[in-house]
């Protein structure tokens, strides 16, 4: 999966439901309602599960991977700095932004 580099960009910078234990599977329904504040108060490893998570739904939804390079790590820097001018901003709502943004530099599926 090339979402690694984007989970830890981000959960360098917020991302993870704390609704969300960690044996609980996520579900796009309880994801998707996660504020970049709540992620950020997350664990880590909940944080990089949830904007892996995120953002794989969000690709296969615009149809484009997320490589795990320099683009992956540019679209982590959208993220980042979206969720720190909006934090009140849905996480998901962030990372699919970045992706429509980016859209027509990232490989298609």
């Amino acid at each position: 999966m090339t979402c690694r580099t984007l989970a830890a960009l981000i959960a360098s910078a917020a991302i993870a439901p704390a609704a969300l234990a960690q044996t609980t599977p996520l579900t796009f329904d309880g994801a998707a309602y996660v504020t970049c504040r709540e992620a950020h108060a997350m664990p880590v490893e909940q944080r990089k599960a949830l904007a892996a998570f995120l953002a794989d739904h969000a690709a296969r939804q615009r149809n484009v991977l997320i490589p795990d390079d320099e683009r992956g790590a540019q679209l982590a820097y959208l993220v980042r700095g979206g969720c720190t001018l909006a934090p009140e901003a849905y996480l998901f709502t962030v990372i699919d932004r970045a992706i429509v943004a980016e859209r027509a530099k990232l490989p298609k599926r």
